[in-house]
């Protein structure tokens, strides 16, 4: 249902500032490319017809330049500009006169149409985990936040399923990331959370997995706090969890792994290399759980070999993990990066490596290992 959209104030402030993203510069988006394989992902691509669809009410104000979405069994050649910064701006600047209305049209919703407005004029902001992707993961508290909400910031890995149970009345905004493509800098997320909480906006910010496992929500919860916004964080079942669980892969297990062992397989920059890889990360009688790991675990796995850990320990790479488009390779460690190449695994894939990987039902020796680790 569409908002009464009956003011129109000139609102000033860093992430809606005509001034940075004006359209005297840019020149908009007419239309975008569109391919099977994307519109077949559970979550939200960059460029996806769901997600135009889904925040097609950030470009009412546009209709004469808002995308032209089309998609078929073969890919649309559209004219774009051709570097990511400059679509991005595009997309911003195409944005900027629906987020200002929607920010008065909730601030006079709270003043004057029977909303309870907060002692010092502020609303809340969620930081809601949305698990690995199956909604049958989502707490029931997440479900009451999400249907509650007057806007919703989503990421990319939060699936088309979680967001199909928005409130209708809600709002949505995707501010997702991608390599090589940030749709928004988390500087210009934080200014969004801020500005529609000072307008007195219940805001719930989705983010896959839980918030504040490689979520990146403790720095926004920390610049929110400074500002004085009450941040509330409702968990979600992470990665490790949700996927582990799906595969039938004890995390801890007596006399095998007594302890697990969260690392992000981020590399600065773009790199080859993970971040850091401490040498006691080379446990055998623990287990790795690898986030966002896929282009760096050639060099993670050489890592961890020389610091220790057996070429044949079982690892296991599962790709879009707890729904329905889940796909998984298993293998000794130092055979991994080959069979995740060989199947074309993408993002988001999730890499787990320990003995426990060969409790699962899926390993190909199931039995006969699980036996042999349960004996010793």
């Amino acid at each position: 249902m569409a908002l009464p959209y009956t003011h129109h104030y000139d609102l000033s402030f860093s992430a809606l500032n005509l001034k940075k993203f004006g359209s005297s510069h840019l020149q908009p988006i007419c239309c975008l490319r569109c391919n099977s394989s994307v519109s077949s992902s559970p979550f939200t691509e960059k460029h996806s017809l769901q997600r135009y669809q889904r925040d097609q009410w950030v470009y009412n104000n546009n209709n004469q330049q808002r995308p032209s979405l089309s998609c078929g069994d073969e890919a649309v050649s559209c004219s774009v500009p051709a570097d990511s910064d400059s679509i991005r701006l595009n997309d911003i600047t195409l944005q900027l006169p629906e987020l200002r209305k929607l920010l008065q049209v909730l601030k006079h919703k709270r003043e004057s149409c029977g909303g309870q407005v907060p002692k010092n004029g502020l609303g809340d902001v969620f930081l809601v985990g949305t698990g690995p992707g199956d909604p049958d993961l989502l707490t029931l508290k997440a479900v009451k936040v999400i249907q509650k909400a007057d806007l919703l910031l989503y990421d990319r890995l939060v699936s088309n399923a979680v967001l199909d149970l928005v409130g209708p009345d809600a709002r949505l905004l995707y501010v997702g990331k991608t390599a090589g493509y940030h749709s928004r800098t988390q500087e210009e997320i934080h200014e969004l959370l801020l500005s529609f909480a000072e307008a007195g906006a219940t805001v719930v910010r989705l983010k896959g997995g839980d918030p504040l496992v490689f979520g990146r929500g403790g720095e926004e919860m920390d610049f929110l706090q400074q500002q004085g916004i009450q941040v509330k964080v409702i968990p979600g079942i992470t990665a490790a969890s949700g996927i582990s669980a799906e595969l039938g892969i004890p995390l801890t297990h007596r006399g095998i792994a007594n302890s697990v062992r969260f690392l992000t397989g981020h590399s600065r920059k773009g790199g080859t290399d993970p971040l850091f890889v401490a040498e006691n990360a080379a446990d055998p009688d623990s287990t790795l759980v690898v986030y966002m790991g896929l282009s760096t675990l050639p060099s993670l796995a050489q890592k961890l070999i020389h610091h220790g850990l057996p070429p044949d320990t079982p690892a296991t790479a599962v790709e879009r993990g707890t729904t329905p488009q889940q796909r998984m390779v298993f293998a000794e460690l130092k055979d991994l990066a080959d069979k995740i190449k060989t199947a074309e695994l993408v993002s988001p894939t999730l890499i787990i490596i320990g003995k426990v990987v060969a409790l699962s039902p899926f390993w190909p020796q199931s039995l006969t290992e699980a036996s042999r680790l349960v004996e010793v």
